[in-house]
């Protein structure tokens, strides 16, 4: 009985990873180097990356030091990233205010 249950759940293990690394390989990236211009493949795929937010998710994975004058930098941006959230949704609470009310 016992080598049964180790059977079925080393063959699930191995299906759920399995599954897993198919998961992964699906959200690469994949650029064609035409005409062996590397520099441009390159270039293609930074664009890439940067448009689909990998490379935030890499730089928010780093754990090296990071200064505190970078630290201030970051905070400064979130700060103004949700002043501006919290301007945006202001404005746009005021006009649906007026859009129910048939101002």
């Amino acid at each position: 009985m016992n080598s049964l249950a180790r059977n079925i759940s080393c063959s699930i293990r191995s299906s759920i990873h399995t599954n897993y690394l198919q998961h992964q390989q699906l959200r690469g990236i994949r650029v064609k180097v035409l005409n062996g211009n590397l520099e441009q493949a390159l270039a293609f795929m930074r664009r890439k990356m940067q448009a689909s937010g990998i490379e935030r998710l890499i730089k928010r994975e780093q754990t090296h030091h990071i200064k505190n004058s970078e630290k201030r930098v970051l905070a400064r941006k979130n700060l103004e990233r949700k002043i501006r959230s919290q301007d945006l949704a202001r404005k746009l609470k005021a006009i649906l205010i007026k859009k129910v009310r048939g101002l």
